[in-house]
């Protein structure tokens, strides 16, 4: 065990200096949701009526999340990159455990992303977001924020590792934009057609979405939905732990097999 927290250590240490020296690629990820938060907040929000809620509010929680969805894009560029590039091919000859590597690379983009967010819920704030639950209740919206991202970056993991080149991976990435698009992250599934809403209310996405809402007292949870949707934070919790016990030995296993 002490082995696997030193080599992850080490790995964490280089992928916070890959991403000092691409400053580039570090502003785009973290403005960009700033960016649509603005976008989507003042074009789409003079347009659209919430009943009993502002818009603003209910888009704020649900741009966090989508952000943490991004997990996947990111963690499967750097993947990908390291993968097809012979990093990972070097990485393997040295005498350092097999999770090291992608969980090192996990934590760093956890570690950025926690920072990321603070810049995104500043402007939620500027825009007239607030938190109306308790601290406690924020902490665990923050917390179920950065279990999710965690989630989905091994997912990009696994899939940037199972790429057969950067160009795949860059492309597969940018279709997990959809994603969010598909859940209550931006609208509430309510008005879409049965067979659409049900994909979008078990989205992953909507439930976390709706507890993020829900503890931070910006929307109630809906009755009607899906049962992940209906009982958004233990859906959020079964959705994280069976997609990291889904990814994180596939994603191990792959990194350890290397091109085979």
């Amino acid at each position: 065990m002490s082995d696997v927290v030193h080599d992850s250590a080490a790995m964490f240490g280089r992928q916070l200096q890959r991403a000092r020296h691409a400053p580039a690629i570090l502003v785009m990820t973290q403005t960009m949701p700033i960016v649509f938060l603005l976008f989507f907040g003042y074009v789409f929000g003079s347009a659209l009526a919430m009943p009993g809620s502002d818009y603003r509010a209910y888009l704020v929680p649900g741009m966090l999340v989508a952000t943490a969805a991004n997990g996947i894009m990111t963690g499967m560029f750097a993947a990908a990159q390291d993968s097809h590039r012979g990093v990972m091919d070097r990485l393997r000859t040295l005498p350092m455990s097999r999770t090291a590597v992608p969980l090192g690379q996990a934590v760093a983009d956890l570690v950025t992303t926690a920072v990321g967010l603070v810049p995104l819920m500043l402007v939620g704030l500027a825009m007239g977001w607030r938190i109306e639950g308790g601290a406690l209740e924020a902490t665990g919206a923050f917390g179920l924020l950065l279990l999710f991202r965690f989630a989905t970056t091994w997912i990009g993991i696994l899939l940037g590792l199972a790429s057969q080149s950067e160009e795949a991976a860059g492309q597969l990435g940018s279709a997990t934009f959809m994603l969010p698009l598909l859940s209550n992250a931006y609208i509430p599934t309510d008005g879409l057609p049965g067979w659409l809403r049900t994909v979008a209310e078990w989205n992953p996405i909507s439930a976390v979405a709706t507890a993020v809402r829900d503890l931070f007292g910006n929307a109630p949870v809906p009755t009607d939905a899906a049962w992940p949707v209906a009982h958004p934070v233990a859906g959020s919790l079964v959705w994280s732990v069976v997609l990291l016990a889904l990814c994180v030995p596939l994603a191990v296993r792959r990194y350890a097999r290397g091109g085979r």
